[in-house]
């Protein structure tokens, strides 16, 4: 007897073949079948010709902390994600509280689940159970502060030690490799000699290397042209995270510098990237800043100091785009008002310079100001998209609806949707099976995973049975918090935890391990 079938699929196989009509079969959370079914099973669902696809892979997701506090995952599973790739741009859930330094960067919760590795993490994930599958990455803005805290300088050598030894420690413990957040503190401050000593340390585990890059603005192409030496100088895969050209005056560079990702493969180099399929892109306020003028904590002495503070605000000033940048989330009480508000805004309504307002805003919160950037460019959006080897990737995180808060990135509950709802169906930029692809097999391939990615007899059950005409994301940017429409079943692990459009609460992901094998957490719906 089966667990589950389903009936009279039109099945994308998630290679980019065209879809076929048949029922698949499922036992013991793999597919056992696929073809003309006959026999009993626990449960059978009709497909009504609708089609069923492997599970969507988020290839580039935040949601380390949110899958604590939100395990149901409910933002990702309700648009079809099975599995999630986290500790993207640098920092990761762990390492964290190693006692490397007198005071650690992050003190530990009072509450709540704790942990200090890599391995004593994926056990917290594992002990309250996940509703998606999920591939973890080391960061290394994380490794370093650990070791060097945010300190704004290049680490000696015995630092660069200590930073191996933990990268060496997390790969072990079944890391599928580094990311680095080049463009945020303290990953700014890192040479690439340091990048690379522990790309190396990773490529002995083959591992491989996810760049948020340092610069995806004014600087984009040497700021790629440094990935690529990364690459090569330590010998491992590659992964561009939301490959995108920030402000106008750069939307032009696109065509060269998916030219230089085409001519590093050609000459060898195992590179690929991702993309979330928006104009704007999310993250803290600090990031847009001078180094100088801000380094978290609570604030840096330069912003005290008047002449200091007129110097930042001057390369502020001839910065610019501050009326692109939508303020998303804060904590300060008297900041809420601010939420879903311009910088440029925000400074007209207090009567000062955008700039101010800007300071204003991080001195208040601490440094922590969540943004929403309008600065790319839509055709751009559509030419990478193209790509062959460009894959999905949210850039987001698991969010549930009734305990989210302010106004986030609407990539959070809506990228895969909108993929296969906007730019497959209605701008007509995708073939549907090609989309699939790069949402499946594609990122599949880039993780190394052998048992997932494709829809045959033989693979795990992670399968998504969606509407091609009726699936669309809802998510907007003014009102951010709106789960997906068109996606009717949705099964982890041969587990159905979407049924009818409505998450049932199941927790059968899989904590995966690369290298090793794979953790597999109870297959039993839990609630």
């Amino acid at each position: 007897m089966f667990d589950l079938v389903f009936k009279n699929a039109r099945v994308l196989d998630g290679t980019g073949a065209p879809w076929f009509r048949a029922d698949v079969a499922v036992k013991d959370g793999f597919v056992v079948r696929v073809g003309r079914i006959e026999g009993e099973s626990k449960k059978v669902i009709d497909a009504k010709a609708k089609y069923l696809a492997p599970g969507f892979i988020d290839t580039h997701s935040h949601s380390d902390s949110e899958l604590v506090e939100n395990p149901t995952a409910d933002s990702k599973i309700l648009q079809g994600v099975t599995l999630e790739v986290i500790g993207q741009c640098g920092s990761s859930a762990a390492p964290r509280n190693m006692g490397l330094r007198n005071e650690d960067d992050e003190e530990p919760a009072e509450e709540g689940p704790q942990w200090t590795d890599m391995a004593s993490y994926m056990e917290v994930l594992e002990s309250q159970g996940v509703s998606v599958n999920v591939a973890p990455l080391v960061g290394h803005g994380t490794v370093r502060r650990q070791v060097m805290g945010a300190e704004a300088r290049a680490a000696t050598p015995e630092e660069v030690g200590q930073m191996k030894r933990l990268v060496r420690d997390a790969m072990e413990q079944g890391a599928f490799g580094m990311s680095s957040g080049l463009i945020y503190v303290p990953g700014r401050y890192s040479e690439t000699s340091e990048v690379i000593e522990l790309a190396e340390v990773v490529a002995e585990y083959d591992g491989i290397y996810f760049t948020h890059i340092r610069n995806e603005s004014n600087l984009l192409l040497e700021a790629l042209a440094e990935a690529v030496a990364i690459g090569n100088k330590a010998q491992l895969p590659v992964q561009i995270s939301h490959f995108k050209a920030m402000r106008e005056p750069n939307w032009g560079k696109v065509p060269e510098a998916i030219a230089m990702i085409e001519k590093a493969r050609e000459d060898g180099l195992d590179i690929t990237a991702d993309q979330y399929p928006y104009i704007a892109s999310s993250t803290g306020m600090s990031s847009p800043l001078p180094a100088s003028a801000w380094t978290g904590g609570e604030g840096s002495e330069r912003l005290r100091d008047p002449e200091e503070r007129k110097k930042i605000l001057e390369q502020l000033k001839a910065g610019g785009y501050w009326d692109r940048i939508v303020v998303a989330n804060l904590e300060h009480p008297d900041d809420q008002k601010y939420i879903g508000k311009s910088v440029e805004e925000i400074g007209r309504i207090q009567g000062i310079t955008t700039e101010e307002a800007a300071l204003g805003l991080l001195e208040r919160n601490r440094g922590t100001v969540q943004i929403v950037n309008f600065a790319m460019n839509e055709d751009n959006v559509r030419m990478i998209m193209k790509l062959p080897w460009v894959m999905v990737g949210s850039d987001g995180s698991a969010l549930n609806v009734a305990t989210a808060k302010g106004k986030p990135h609407p990539r959070n509950y809506g990228t895969f949707v909108r993929v296969l709802g906007r730019y497959v169906r209605e701008y007509n930029v995708l073939r549907l099976e090609e989309a699939v692809r790069k949402m499946t097999s594609l990122p599949a391939m880039r993780l190394g995973l052998q048992d997932r990615g494709i829809l045959k007899q033989g693979m795990r059950a992670d399968l998504v049975l969606f509407d091609a005409g009726t699936v669309v994301d809802n998510a907007t940017f003014t009102d951010p918090h709106r789960y997906a429409s068109g996606i009717d079943y949705v099964a982890v692990n041969g587990v159905i935890v979407v049924e009818n459009g409505v998450h049932n609460g199941a927790r059968p992901g899989m904590i995966l391990r690369q290298g090793l094998e794979s953790v597999e957490l109870a297959r039993r719906t839990r609630h």
